[in-house]
């Protein structure tokens, strides 16, 4: 499966909080937070095509455009699904995501799904009905592993046409 990731700066490895204006910028296979989770994509025989990533400021600052280039990156790379996250408790990076997931799912053939904790409360109330946004615990929380095990069984199912009821535990 043709995959790719978004991540916000600080999970691409790109900068913390203090670099909340890196630009949209795209490298090849996964780089940074991918690696806590790259077993379970092979899995579900996910091939990590490119990670695309921004910081949030620039995202919200330059909204339209960023969208406008991913949904186009996804449509060149014939891509098939879009992992947005670990958003872990970041709720700006947890919106963000929503914002690019629903536009993919809208806009392209591909599926996209969000990873992100319970406290981002405002986004999943806002989202949920419009993209999939899988369970996960804060930064720092435990199940993390289950969670990522959770992301590719919901993946499997957006991509195979699963049985939705196998994997509503695991989604908001």
């Amino acid at each position: 499966m043709r995959t790719l990731l978004f991540f916000d700066q600080t999970q691409a490895g790109a900068g913390g909080k203090e670099r909340p204006n890196v630009e949209l910028a795209v490298e090849k296979g996964g780089i940074g937070s991918y690696h806590m989770f790259e077993s379970n994509l092979k899995d579900v025989n996910a091939s990590v095509l490119a990670t695309m990533y921004c910081g949030n400021q620039y995202f919200f600052d330059n909204q339209d455009e960023v969208v406008r280039k991913v949904v186009g990156l996804v449509n060149k790379l014939k891509a098939e699904m879009i992992i947005c996250g670990p958003c872990f408790n970041y709720k700006d990076y947890a919106h963000m995501s929503a914002i690019l997931a629903h536009a993919i799912e809208t806009q392209t053939d591909a599926k996209a799904i969000v990873m992100c904790s319970v406290e981002n409360d405002s986004v999943i109330e806002e989202y949920k009905d419009l993209v999939t946004i899988v369970k996960m615990p804060k930064k720092g929380g435990t199940g993390l592993r289950d969670s990522f095990a959770n992301m590719a069984k919901v993946i499997d199912a957006k991509t195979n046409n699963g049985n939705i009821e196998l994997i509503k535990d695991y989604i908001y």
